[in-house]
């Protein structure tokens, strides 16, 4: 995964109890999408022996000898990329679970990446997700993080939920259960990905930033700490296809972008849970946001 910029709390956090559900989205992206077999679509990327695959479920953890990652076997230049995760209780402080979309390696130093990212807590606070864009220039020095963060109406470690990316030429648009919790609009090439990404998931050591600015890290007398996948769900346009494809749309309009009834669920996320968001940090250079 890409470096981070230290954490900045900026908005009012906001708890998981006692603000209910989000209004109903009225449209479910994720049942026109089928689920992919995760061997023939991923592959082990790092930390073999910290990996279990079992029927249609994979669980990756992380101790002291290692955390655990996989990929995409193909790369994509657009798409809808979901899983379903349940995450680990109790104290996991300085771990981060995630899935994400990259071409680092292809690009070191100068790549673009979305992410989804879970950034682990101490038991006393809820898990904070953590949706993320890069645009060529992570990893060389000048590291330009978009992160919008939020607090989620459930508890994630209680059972499976949903989480999807759709990247398309025009938006990228984070899913939660099948409610948009963001749009970023593409408002110009130089602030959108366009190059193609293969799609991960892993499980790692950030205590240097991942739970208040690094204040809580990383505790190994509570290891392992697992990350559960499953509903490996992907419909995407692959870089190397010579025929044409259009990714699919996250909304009831074959034309994409969101239904009136989605962004007022989207809305009512963002003005409920969210608990972060770049463009109104005072502390940040915005010149190097143009977006915003």
């Amino acid at each position: 995964m890409a470096l981070f910029l230290p954490i900045l709390l900026l908005m009012s956090t906001t708890s998981t109890n006692g603000q209910g559900n989000p209004p109903s989205p009225g449209y479910n992206p994720s049942s026109t999408i089928d689920t992919v077999a995760f061997d023939q679509t991923y592959r082990t990327l790092w930390g073999p022996q910290n990996q279990r695959f079992d029927q249609s479920s994979l669980t990756i953890w992380l101790d002291q000898s290692s955390g655990s990652g996989f990929k995409s076997i193909k790369s994509y230049n657009s798409g809808y990329f979901g899983t379903s995760v349940k995450l680990h209780p109790g104290y996991t402080a300085g771990v981060i679970t995630s899935f994400y979309l990259s071409n680092s390696e292809d690009h070191p130093g100068n790549h673009d990446e979305i992410d989804i990212e879970f950034l682990g807590t101490t038991p006393d606070k809820p898990y904070t997700l953590q949706t993320n864009v890069y645009i060529r220039g992570s990893g060389d020095g000048n590291i330009i993080g978009r992160e919008h963060r939020f607090h989620l109406w459930f508890d994630p470690t209680e059972d499976f939920h949903d989480y999807a990316i759709l990247w398309t030429p025009n938006e990228i648009l984070f899913f939660v259960d099948d409610v948009p919790i963001r749009t970023y609009p593409r408002k110009s090439d130089m602030t959108f990905p366009l190059r193609p990404m293969y799609v991960y998931g892993s499980i790692w050591d950030a205590s240097s930033w991942a739970t208040e600015n690094g204040r809580y890290k990383a505790n190994y007398g509570y290891q392992p700490f697992v990350g559960r996948y499953k509903n490996f769900k992907l419909r995407g346009c692959e870089a190397d296809s010579q025929q044409s494809c259009l990714p699919p749309s996250g909304s009831p309009a074959p034309s994409g972008g969101l239904s009136d009834q989605q962004v007022t669920a989207m809305q009512w996320v963002q003005n409920t849970y969210k608990v972060y968001d770049y463009c109104m940090d005072p502390k940040r250079d915005h010149t190097l946001t143009p977006e915003c």
